[in-house]
């Protein structure tokens, strides 16, 4: 898939996965791979980002596995913020699944 087009839904696919449940990073990152090849190091500066504009908070939780985890937890002010989002993408894909199928539809 096209680098620009992940970058650009990125931070959709990360609140709306935070908003299924409460994420640490590594997790999230595993989460959004099953479907879309990411890199971590443009997971985490995200994540920092939406922390900052308080769209998500975050927690520490112990782990079995190791040192305590990071988890990333959806604000009221982030859920709506996507919906916001959700609803724009909708829009959006909506205009150029319309575009594409006059363009292909034409030949």
């Amino acid at each position: 898939m096209n680098a620009q087009f992940k970058k650009g839904v990125l931070e959709l696919c990360v609140l709306v996965l935070i908003h299924q449940k409460d994420q640490y990073g590594y997790e999230l990152a595993q989460n959004i791979s099953k479907k879309i090849e990411i890199a971590e190091g443009s997971l985490y500066p995200l994540l920092r980002r939406l922390t900052k504009e308080e769209y998500c908070t975050t927690y520490l939780a112990e782990s079995k596995e190791g040192p305590p985890r990071k988890y990333y937890t959806l604000t009221p002010k982030g859920k709506v913020y996507m919906d916001f989002l959700i609803e724009d993408w909708n829009h959006f894909s909506g205009y150029v699944n319309n575009l594409i199928e006059e363009g292909v539809g034409n030949e």
